[in-house]
């Protein structure tokens, strides 16, 4: 199975970063959406309509995108072990994690807007709708230009 994959790596790569476009344009969408939603009306018709997408998006996109992300990197790493030795692999898969939480702290977010909660502020939103941009820069550019090679 080992050959298997490493004669089809550059396949692995390219669903890779399939996987990581479709979770990063989810991850960016969702809190432009909590943005929407704090300026709805509690109990409106706006939004009933968010909380439908702010669940579909997370369910139906960036979970599916984040889990595909996470087996498909560590197929690649188990079948070229010598990425491990990697520093830019070490920074990249830190942001990754980091990134991984903020999306757990997105679901929560979510399922709290789903109960009527509002913790958080506007402006929060706005600035989170940025981090996941900033982090996905820097992820690709350490694979891309791989410092610490």
């Amino acid at each position: 199975m080992t050959d298997f994959l490493l004669d089809h790596y550059a396949w692995l790569k390219g669903l890779h970063i399939i996987a990581v476009i479709f979770w990063m344009a989810g991850m960016l969408y969702l809190p432009r959406l909590f943005v929407y939603h704090h300026q709805a009306e509690p109990g409106g018709e706006l939004e009933r309509a968010l909380l439908i997408q702010e669940r579909n998006l997370l369910k139906i996109i960036i979970n599916p995108a984040m889990i595909a992300v996470w087996v498909i990197a560590l197929t690649m790493i188990a079948v070229n072990t010598s990425l491990l030795g990697q520093g830019w692999l070490h920074g990249k898969l830190v942001l990754v994690l980091a990134l991984s939480g903020i999306h757990g702290f997105y679901a929560g977010a979510q399922k709290k807007f789903a109960r009527g909660e509002r913790v958080r502020s506007e402006k929060f939103w706005r600035i989170m709708n940025e981090v996941p941009a900033l982090m996905v820069i820097a992820i690709v550019l350490l694979a891309v230009v791989k410092p610490f090679a």
